[in-house]
């Protein structure tokens, strides 16, 4: 995993807005999840999700590492001190994001609660935004998303969506205690979600699309 200097990397972030930031390649697309040493090091022996892993009930993914890292104290907090840092492939992810429904009312992308419920009923993935978090674990003004997902969507997450799963609880660790000017995090910048559709229901503050003239991405304004 690419490692840049949290005061690097962070200046080229948004300071505020829906965002989702990532570490990705052409192919591929990093999230993560952080679980009790059974589950966590079954993963990351196997390759895939199982053994004490459930998939009947929702699971999250994150792709933005300090807000991981918030939610599990810094892989401190119980049943969660093992990180994982889940490559999936590319195609899966944003077929996540295709299906993602707000976990709540949003009227700037359902015309009607009615058909807000409908998508709910429909969809295997629900879509939270929440206050973006620095190092010490004070909020921003930046939102960052995390996905649930169940049902179908799940099972191709927890199997042949992955690419590898790597623990990075070491790595957590050292960063822990290394939480001041020479912090060290995951390379990730802003992940372009090609689709206008999706762009719009997911929220996002900036949408990257396609030009259809030049073929090349285009920033839209700013919701």
């Amino acid at each position: 995993m690419e490692l840049a200097p949290h005061r690097t990397i962070a200046a080229t972030w948004p300071q505020s807005g829906r965002h989702i930031l990532a570490s990705y390649d052409e192919t591929s697309v990093v999230v993560y999840q952080a679980y009790r040493p059974a589950i966590g090091h079954f993963a990351a022996s196997h390759g895939y999700f199982g053994g004490d892993f459930s998939f009947s009930r929702m699971s999250w993914i994150k792709p933005n590492f300090l807000w991981m890292m918030f939610r599990s104290g810094w892989g401190t907090k119980d049943d969660q001190e093992v990180t994982l840092a889940v490559r999936l492939k590319r195609d899966a992810f944003d077929a996540i994001l295709a299906a993602a429904v707000p976990s709540g009312f949003d009227r700037e992308s359902f015309a009607t609660r009615e058909s807000w419920q409908d998508a709910v009923r429909n969809s295997d993935v629900r879509l939270q935004w929440d206050p973006d978090h620095d190092p010490s674990g004070a909020p921003t003004e930046r939102r960052a998303v995390q996905l649930g997902l169940r049902g179908d969507v799940l099972r191709r997450y927890g199997g042949e969506s992955i690419v590898s799963i790597e623990d990075i609880s070491e790595m957590v660790a050292a960063q822990r205690a290394n939480r001041g000017a020479d912090l060290m995090v995951p390379a990730e910048r802003i992940y372009p979600v090609t689709d206008a559709a999706t762009a719009s229901r997911l929220g996002l503050t900036y949408a990257l699309t396609m030009s259809r003239v030049s073929g090349a991405f285009v920033e839209s304004e700013p919701r």
